[in-house]
């Protein structure tokens, strides 16, 4: 693996926002930035070489642009370049378990339709073992700055399943945004507890209260690793999806979990996932779910004069 950033590039709207943000987070991240282009061509007679010939100098022309606009943007800021062939979501899949981050672009349809994942960006989230950010035309300013949105980043947990990954991750990130953290876990009442729910409303409050108290003590130890980073806990009851696409709208990141198929074949994205990277208009970080390891990542953390709160 190598410490980078690394971006897919095909000259859209939105995946020129994907590479500003990425260039963003390769900066607090300290390490490169790489820009991958792919072209699905076929390898045939019939294609005519004049035409592969000025795809090819585009692609070049769309990577060195944008190379020298985000060097522009970040003096000091390592950005490399690389081209292919091949079915794009594998070459992009491949690209992803090589880099630390890989950052794709996502195309908006409003509030109501939220937005279109695609045929290349989905199978990437769903079968990448690093994790993977996918970024709206329109979220890519959501990053640290004066501008980024003040409620920090929003994480789902589920308190039920191995989350270390997802918690090393969320906590990484804060800690080099220097923005709080906002943990949700949403319950409903089991079909079992049948009437007696609405004859004692005090069950769901009983149970609301233990499962917040469970997400509390799986936080404590990582708040102890990051006394600098503000973590809050909120056990929701409702829908998952429903609570997380609503805490979205004022992130400036949001972060969910994938769960990692036991058979070596397929990929697994719940139901919450898929509603957060439909719905929600900030970029969105799907970290693969691993056991539990015990290990803390390297957090870079760049010299401010004056952090601001919230970004």
């Amino acid at each position: 693996m190598t410490a980078q950033v690394t971006v897919g590039l095909d000259g859209s709207d939105e995946s020129l926002a994907a590479a500003r943000w990425a260039a963003g987070e390769a900066v607090l991240r300290e390490v490169p930035l790489r820009l991958v282009h792919v072209e699905e061509w076929p390898n045939t007679p019939e294609v005519p070489l004049p035409y592969a010939r000025t795809l090819a100098e585009r692609a070049e022309e769309l990577l060195r642009d944008e190379s020298d606009r985000l060097r522009k943007e970040h003096p000091g800021l390592e950005v490399f370049t690389g081209r292919t062939c091949g079915r794009a979501a594998d070459v992009l899949t491949a690209a992803a378990d090589e880099a630390d981050l890989m950052v794709l672009g996502s195309r908006g349809l409003g509030g109501v339709l939220g937005f279109v994942v695609g045929s290349v960006s989905l199978p990437v989230v769903g079968a990448a073992r690093k994790p993977v950010v996918l970024v709206r035309a329109e979220g890519a300013g959501r990053h640290a700055g004066p501008t980024a949105p003040h409620d920090g980043i929003v994480v789902g947990v589920d308190v039920h399943h191995p989350c270390e990954s997802l918690l090393a991750f969320s906590f990484a990130e804060a800690a080099r945004r220097r923005v709080p953290l906002r943990f949700l876990h949403s319950w409903t009442l089991p079909a079992s507890y049948g009437y007696a729910s609405v004859v004692d409303p005090g069950l769901g409050e009983e149970l609301g209260a233990d499962l917040l108290g469970d997400l509390e003590d799986l936080l404590e130890p990582w708040r102890g690793r990051f006394p600098g980073v503000e973590a809050t806990a909120r056990a929701i009851p409702g829908s998952a999806a429903h609570q997380m696409v609503q805490a979205s709208q004022d992130a400036e990141l949001v972060i969910v979990g994938r769960r990692t198929p036991r058979l070596p074949v397929g990929t697994r994205l719940g139901h919450v996932a898929h509603a957060v990277l439909h719905h929600s208009p900030a970029p969105v970080a799907v970290v693969p779910l691993s056991e539990p390891t015990g290990a803390v990542p390297r957090v870079s953390r760049p010299e401010r004069d004056e952090p601001e709160p919230g970004g």
